[in-house]
């Protein structure tokens, strides 16, 4: 089950806003776009692949502007926002899901005894780390994240997260090499 998002932050200032661009105020509008930005990309960045988050900020931005008309001033305008964001997130959601179907399809699993191996042995010699080491090296190193995103997703600082990786690997390579001068 999706849960519902959380309410912004809202500023009064937005509805007011748009009460201004629906009379016809280009600059209470432009203004209006500009600061819902950074609040759709934070809200989004949590909720999507990165690649994903700012097409889905654009998306929201044509989508408010389409739908400016249907919003009421006597009506709150967070509630109206975030339906909105809601139903651009779920759309792409679904896009993703359709995606991973398509690529099952077009490269059926066949054997890949060697992969769940490695996969295997992957996890176990992560599950020698600590933690914090651990999930910062499948965050930038398996997954793809940078130093920065690592640090927001697991709430350390990016001067832990490149230590954490640094002795992490550290560790996994004494692992590795001890193993092999085991044989």
């Amino acid at each position: 089950m999706i849960k519902s998002p959380p309410r912004p932050p809202l500023r009064h200032e937005w509805a007011r806003l748009m009460q201004a661009a629906q009379g016809g105020d280009a600059a209470a509008y432009r203004q209006l776009l500009t600061d819902l930005r950074p609040w759709l990309a934070r809200w989004l960045a949590r909720r999507l692949p990165p690649a994903d988050a700012e097409d889905v900020v654009q998306e929201v931005l044509v989508a408010i502007h389409a739908k400016r008309h249907t919003w009421a001033p006597d009506r709150p305008f967070g509630p109206w926002l975030v339906a909105i964001a809601r139903y651009k997130w779920i759309d792409r959601l679904r896009r993703i899901a359709t995606r991973a179907e398509t690529l099952l399809e077009e490269h059926p699993i066949g054997d890949h005894g060697d992969s769940v191996i490695a996969a295997q042995v992957l996890a176990e010699l992560l599950a020698r780390l600590k933690p914090a080491q651990a999930d910062v090296i499948r965050l930038v190193k398996l997954q793809g994240f940078s130093i920065e995103e690592a640090a927001r997703l697991s709430g350390q600082s990016e001067a832990l997260v490149k230590v954490n990786i640094h002795r992490g690997l550290a560790r996994l390579a004494a692992h590795v090499e001890g193993g092999r001068h085991g044989q």
